[in-house]
């Protein structure tokens, strides 16, 4: 069975564009494997950025406390203070 030129020409032009888009679909597969790795890595960085800015809040939390105590301390003795000089 014989091909004539217009099937022959057709099977050229579909293998043509079938290696084309074989290619395409290598390459974007690539960028998007490339685009996960990149999101996977932002993703841990925030991560460990959010638990870095928890243990601040913890941090500053458990400072609360003790500095009220210390301004009330301080409140106490500016009056002590300034009824003594009168």
């Amino acid at each position: 069975m014989e091909l004539s030129t217009a099937q022959q020409v057709l099977v050229i032009f579909l293998s043509v564009a079938l290696g084309i888009f074989l290619i395409l679909a290598i390459v974007i597969a690539a960028m998007v494997i490339k685009l996960i790795a990149t999101i996977r890595a932002i993703a841990g960085k925030a991560e460990h950025l959010v638990e870095s800015v928890e243990s601040v809040g913890n941090i500053f939390k458990k400072a609360a406390g003790p500095f009220s105590i210390f301004r009330f301390l301080h409140g106490i003795v500016d009056t002590v203070q300034s009824k003594s000089k009168k």
